[in-house]
Parts: C-alpha cells; sequence; structure tokens
C-alpha cells in the first residue's frame, strides 16, 4: 500500500510539472501574438525550465529569438531540434526554418543546405522550394561580385604596378638627365676656369729686376742721344729732315 502511494506522487509531481509547463507556453504564446517577443521567450525559456525535454517550449523559443533578429542563436536552436526524433512534418519546418535563420545571416551554402534537407522530408512544401531558389540566386549573385571585385584588384594591381614602372623609368630617367646636367655644368665649369687662366697667362707681363729695367732705359736715352746728335749734324750739312709717312 505504502509503494503504491509512492506512484501516486510521482505521477502527481509529473502532472503537476506538465500543468506548469503548458501555462508558461501558453502565456508565451499570448505575449508572441502580441509581438512581445522578448517576453515571449523568456515564458518559453520558463517551460523548459520545468520539462526540459519541451520540444514545443525550444521551438517557440527559437521562433521568439529568430522574431527578436537574434538568427545565429535561432539556427542553434533549430539545429539542436532536428537531431531528435522527429517526424518527416516537422523535421521539414525544422529545417525550413534552420535555412532561414541562415540565409538572414548571410550564410546561402548553409541556407541552401537546409532547404534541402527540408524537401526530403515534405518535397512538395512550395515555399521551401521558392527560398531554395532564392537562395541558390543570392549565392550566385554573390559569387559572381566576388569573381568581379578579384577581378577588378587584380586589374587595379596591375595598373598599379604599370604605373610604378613608369614612374621609375621616369625617375631613372630624371636622374641620368640631372647626371647628364650636372657632367655638363662641371665640363663649362671647368672650360671657363681653363678659359680665364688662359687670359691670366696671356695678360701676364714678364717680370724683370730693377737693375734690368734701368739698363734698358739707359740704353734708350742713349739711342734717343745718338739721333738727336745725328739730326742735328745733318742740319748743320742743310740736308732735309725726313717727315714722318702716312701707311
Amino acid at each position: 500500500m505504502k509503494g503504491f502511494f509512492l506512484i501516486i506522487l510521482v505521477f502527481a509531481s509529473v502532472s503537476i510539472s506538465a500543468q506548469t509547463e503548458r501555462k508558461f507556453i501558453r502565456e508565451g504564446n499570448k505575449l508572441y501574438n502580441e509581438q512581445k517577443y522578448n517576453d515571449a521567450e523568456n515564458e518559453y525559456r520558463n517551460a523548459i525550465s520545468k520539462k526540459s525535454n519541451s520540444f514545443e517550449g525550444a521551438f517557440n523559443t527559437a521562433n521568439a529569438l529568430y522574431k527578436q533578429g537574434k538568427y545565429d542563436a535561432a539556427a542553434s536552436m533549430y539545429d539542436t531540434l532536428t537531431k531528435w526524433k522527429n517526424n518527416p512534418s516537422t523535421q521539414a519546418k525544422l529545417y525550413y526554418n534552420l535555412g532561414n535563420s541562415y540565409i538572414k545571416e548571410k550564410k546561402l551554402e548553409e541556407g541552401i543546405s537546409a532547404y534541402k534537407n527540408s524537401l526530403k522530408n515534405d518535397p512538395k512544401d512550395e515555399d521551401t522550394k521558392y527560398n531554395l531558389a532564392y537562395a541558390r540566386k543570392l549565392l550566385k549573385k554573390q559569387q559572381q561580385d566576388q569573381k568581379n571585385k578579384d577581378k577588378n584588384k587584380d586589374n587595379k594591381h596591375n595598373k598599379d604596378k604599370d604605373k610604378n614602372k613608369q614612374d621609375q623609368n621616369k625617375d631613372n630617367k630624371d636622374k641620368k638627365d640631372n647626371k647628364d646636367q650636372q657632367k655638363q655644368n662641371n665640363q663649362d665649369n671647368k672650360d671657363n676656369k681653363d678659359n680665364k687662366n688662359s687670359k691670366q697667362k696671356q695678360g701676364e707681363q714678364p717680370q724683370i729686376s730693377p737693375e734690368a729695367a734701368q739698363q734698358m732705359l739707359d740704353a734708350i736715352q742713349n739711342d734717343e742721344k745718338a739721333v738727336l746728335k745725328r739730326l742735328q749734324e745733318q742740319k748743320n750739312q742743310g740736308q732735309k729732315v725726313p717727315v714722318s709717312k702716312n701707311w
């Protein structure tokens, strides 16, 4: 009799726990419909705390996270729920929502994979087919954009490389021109210096000693005296004195 009473208490405890879980889920659903998604999430988590294996509590929590824009957290919870033993219809919904969460995160390849798994469980679902086609279109555009970006990057790199080469050639040419100009300037300076030295040498007067200069002066004076003496003798003799000639 005692053992039977204990079993009744266990079932009573489970029943109370289940009722509490359902109460939190109902309150969460009410808040969810009122678009109070954060409050709804809290109620759903309360339901899970009362019943750790509450599929409805976990599924609705993931939905509330998605509505709040917490796509990464929602995807993680949807992915966990796909590991449970669910019927095909439930699996299809989980993968569908998982695909939507991935697309919102711009994880296109992961989203496409999720939609494919959804269709494996429900091949006729039109919404999943549409989303799969849309995701594939986005992925193709993304790949094309990346290809164009890489191509433009390569073109820019090549242009920069050509420009750098042109700038290098210009720098080398300028350096060569400057070197040639400097060389020409040095040659001009050398020529000017040589010309100046030559002129200085040409204009220099021979240096003589004072004694030699006096001897030259005496010789000139003696010659003049001799010429005057000779002219005087010619005059006395009645000879005509020659005048200077015009050349």
